[in-house]
């Protein structure tokens, strides 16, 4: 992989051992040249393997014996372009140890915001082609003064042919403005960032992969005046903590959690609430998106702030992607925050702070942008020119290179017009960096969905060939492309929307899959969605939808404290609407089932951003439970029981985290069931879990605990999420699998 300081690695390595020769990037991988005895050419092959810089991946070595001419050193060589193959690019990699030693005892970079060296810094935020060179990034406008060109030029230097090299002299420099005043200089700035934010005001700042917003997570009034004017519904705010010691002050933290929270990728870990903080950073949800510091920056920040725990949000409006041109940030982000501070060095490629969760031992991705991507998924078989569009939300693409997938960065919610700009900017820009050009698309089966349009659009253009992948295949493909597995599986797919084979909304699927296609086996009861987009955002909606289904117009809804509470002649509306199949279309999803428990246990009866509902229910889970609902299986599996329980339990006066794990209990009790059906009938043994559903920590866990307790071998995603992030990697698999002949 470029940009991971394996190429001065290796020069060392090499010098070690006594052997000579060259190192040198092609775009299809490292190339060394070494001279020597054969033994210590076997002992520096092997330390290859045991000694690699932390953010490489070594997938093979290959060695091939030749006849070499004399070597007085061993080099790093020119890089070469090889027939337009090309290797990994790099993600951004956190600051590292010794570079933050550096920022206070090193002449020259005391103090310097952007310092790096070969293990460490800004990586494919600043490529715009390969091979990684400095000349290649948004770097080649900053001629290096003599100290850092000795260091980059000197093998035994830690800087070493590192591309981002720079320092106080001849590097990016910071630049402040408030609109009435411009302040340059780290040691002015600092101060004033210090200033606005202990005065409860937010500061707009230029990150790695574009802006962010910041304000003191333990000010409330800052943090709902953030809130506000950046046009944020209730979603949790993520924060930055200080260090470790903040972390687990106002966290619960697992040994897994914090070597997550410490890794190079630096990503934010979705954790448990110790200690409150204001209440508008996640509105009482119990839980916080933690991350620690990534760049030389974010630490001379906590030296002067007074707080050790900031919001660090996604510079924005509302869902438009995050802001990464500098007059576009002083334009839109200043009337937000007050005060704007950027550098002057371009962000090529912007990206998103990663986000994921710990579930059980294993790594959940819900967000996979800055220190995940562009790293490859590797396959054992070739999707050279293969292009998936992929989904309508947390929408990302996928390209085919040799045998590897290369996923984008989160892009978000394709409804948003700034996002499909983001989608073709990006599309485009990784073409030119991976030298790609589409032989065959997949998109979703979704007629109305952007990327479909989009790549009906691009197959007409290309005169290429389209595969239309239905959307829960897509999911459990995802799953099974990470796990190596090509083979019959049961495929559980449970998500909130995805277009079915019949024209419905399914979204709660039992399926007997392989990489080519797929059974529908079950699948959750079919109920109306009154209002369709407009029940996601009111799941009192939903609830109204079931209990009419279950039990009549003539059920008694007042006589459920959280539905009495709603508007008469809304619901009259509703019920009209669900009896007369106005505008209700049908829908399988199990997200509009976990909305209408949510909405009758009086959890989240209006949504104020995506998923609320459910993940509220999953919060309200204090204890672990072993009692389920009642459920009807069978091909059509039904609720009526479930729905009866839960109205029973209320009546009782019963907690509400009590009946909330019983439902979870019972979803977990319905997969093991369906499985077993499978199993008896197919002799399937493996059990795919995929979608955004499984999300939940304690569901998924439930889950794998009863699988496997009846000796299924159960697999869900870790490499890319199991939400529509991952649908691209799905549906680029199905295309391959479907018609070699576009590989």
């Amino acid at each position: 992989m470029q940009g991971v300081g394996f190429r001065p690695f290796i020069c060392r390595l090499a010098t070690e051992h006594g052997l000579t020769g060259e190192v040198g990037n092609r775009t299809n991988g490292v190339s060394i040249l070494v001279r020597g005895d054969l033994k210590a050419v076997d002992r520096f092959s092997n330390e290859i393997l045991e000694k690699a810089p932390p953010a490489s991946r070594v997938k093979s070595i290959e060695i091939v014996p030749r006849p070499v001419g004399n070597y007085d050193t061993f080099f790093i060589s020119g890089s070469m372009d090889t027939a337009g193959s090309v290797t990994e690019v790099s993600p951004d990699i956190a600051v590292c140890d010794e570079c933050l030693e550096d920022l206070s005892s090193d002449r020259g970079r005391i103090g310097y915001p952007f310092i790096n060296c070969t293990n460490c810094g800004p990586r494919f935020t600043i490529t715009e082609s390969l091979p990684y060179d400095r000349p290649n990034t948004s770097m080649k406008h900053f001629e290096m003064c003599p100290k850092c060109s000795a260091e980059y030029h000197d093998i035994e230097d830690r800087r070493f042919h590192a591309q981002p090299v720079a320092c106080n002299s001849c590097g990016p420099e910071l630049a402040y403005s408030d609109g009435r005043e411009d302040l340059t200089g780290t040691e002015t700035i600092l101060p004033r960032i210090s200033q606005e934010i202990s005065s409860g005001r937010s500061v707009a700042i230029k990150g790695l992969g574009g802006y962010f917003l910041m304000c003191d997570a333990l000010n409330d009034q800052a943090v709902s005046e953030l809130r506000k004017r950046k046009q944020r519904d209730s979603k949790p705010f993520a924060v930055m903590f200080r260090d470790m010691t903040e972390v687990r002050k106002y966290c619960f933290t697992t040994v897994r959690e914090e070597d997550e929270l410490i890794s190079w990728r630096r990503p934010v870990v979705i954790l448990r609430m110790k200690v409150p903080l204001a209440m508008a950073v996640n509105n009482g949800l119990g839980t916080a998106g933690a991350m620690l510091p990534y760049m030389p920056l974010h630490y001379l920040l906590f030296r002067s702030l007074e707080t050790p725990v900031i919001v660090l949000t996604s510079g924005n409006l509302s869902d438009e992607p995050i802001i990464t041109r500098d007059d576009e940030a002083i334009a839109r982000l200043m009337p937000v925050a007050g005060s704007v501070v950027s550098y002057n060095r371009e962000i090529c490629n912007r990206t998103d702070d990663s986000v994921v969760k710990i579930i059980g031992k294993d790594i959940a991705v819900i967000r996979r942008s800055r220190g995940y991507v562009p790293g490859p998924v590797d396959l054992d078989f070739p999707v050279e020119g293969l292009l998936a569009m992929g989904a309508e939300q947390k929408s990302t693409f996928c390209i085919g290179k040799g045998s590897q997938a290369i996923l984008s960065q989160h892009i978000g919610d394709l409804k948003n017009p700034a996002a499909c700009d983001f989608y073709g900017e990006s599309l485009e820009r990784f073409s030119n960096l991976f030298s790609f050009s589409p032989g065959c698309l997949a998109c979703d089966m979704h007629p109305d969905y952007f990327s479909t349009g989009y790549a009906e659009r691009l197959s007409s253009e290309l005169g290429v060939k389209l595969i239309r992948v239905q959307h829960h295949h897509a999911h459990i493909v995802s799953c099974m492309a990470e796990h190596g597995l090509d083979e019959k599986v049961i495929g559980i797919s449970l998500d909130g929307t995805g277009y079915g084979t019949d024209g419905r909304i399914w979204g709660g699927e039992f399926m007997i899959a392989d990489p080519v296609s797929f059974s529908r086996f079950a699948h959750f009861d079919y109920v109306p969605v009154p209002g369709g987009d407009a029940a996601v955002a009111e799941p009192w909606r939903m609830a109204y939808s079931y209990l009419v289904k279950y039990f009549g117009p003539d059920f008694d809804f007042d006589s459920i404290p959280s539905l009495k509470r709603i508007d008469k002649g809304k619901k009259e509306v509703v019920k009209v609407m669900i009896l007369n199949g106005i505008n209700s279309p049908l829908t399988s999803g199990a997200g509009r089932l976990f909305d209408a428990v949510s909405a009758i246990l009086g959890l989240c009866t209006h949504s104020s951003f995506d998923s609320e509902a459910p993940m509220r229910l999953e919060s309200a889970i204090d204890h672990a439970a072993d009692e389920s609902y009642p459920f009807t299986p069978g091909q059509t599996i039904g609720f009526e029981g479930t729905f009866s329980g839960i109205l029973e339990d209320l009546r009782r006066g019963e907690d509400i985290a009590a009946i909330s794990a019983r439902f979870h209990n019972t979803i977990a009790e319905i997969i093991l069931h369906i499985a077993m059906m499978i199993r008896e009938m197919h002799t399937l043994n493996r059990v795919v879990l995929s979608g955004g559903v499984f999300q939940n920590g304690y569901l998924l866990e439930r889950s794998f605990s009863r699988l496997e307790s009846e000796g299924f071998k159960a697999f869900t995603n870790h490499l890319v999420p199991a939400n529509d992030g991952g649908i691209s990697l799905g549906q680029l698999i199905v295309a391959a699998k479907q018609n070699e002949l576009c590989v």
